[in-house]
C-alpha cells in the first residue's frame, strides 16, 4: 500500500492480465469458426464473464476495494447471472419459426 491507502498493483500483474485477455479474446474467435450449436452462446457468454471479473478486479481494482465495494460487485455478478439465466432460458425454450421457402403455397395460382 502507498502512503495514501491506495494499492499499487505491479506493472507484471497487469502485463499478465492483458495476456490472459488477449489469449481470452483469440479463444472467442476461435470458438465462433466452430459450429456447436445451442452451446456457441452459452460458451461465448463463459468467455465473455471470465473476461468482464478480469477487468473488474484487476483493472478497476476490485480485488483491492474494500468490503462495501466488494459487495457490490458481487451483487452485480448475480444480477448478472440471473439476466443470462433467464436470457438462455427464453432462448432454449423457443421453437424455430418455418422458413417461408421451405413451404410453397399450397394452392397455385394460375395467370388467364
Amino acid at each position: 500500500m502507498s502512503e495514501n491507502g491506495h494499492h499499487i498493483v505491479s506493472p507484471k500483474i497487469y502485463a499478465a492480465i492483458l495476456a490472459a485477455l488477449l489469449l481470452f479474446t483469440w479463444l472467442t474467435v476461435q470458438a465462433a469458426k466452430i459450429d456447436l450449436g445451442p452451446w456457441n452462446i452459452v460458451l461465448a457468454l463463459l468467455i465473455a464473464t471470465i473476461k468482464m471479473s478480469l477487468v473488474i478486479l484487476f483493472f478497476m481494482h476490485g480485488k483491492y476495494s474494500p468490503k462495501r465495494t466488494q459487495i457490490v460487485i458481487v451483487s452485480g455478478f448475480f444480477w448478472l447471472a440471473i439476466m443470462l439465466g433467464l436470457t438462455l432460458t427464453d432462448y432454449t425454450t423457443r421453437h424455430p419459426e418455418p422458413s417461408r421457402s421451405a413451404n410453397p403455397p399450397a394452392i397455385a395460382i394460375h395467370r388467364a
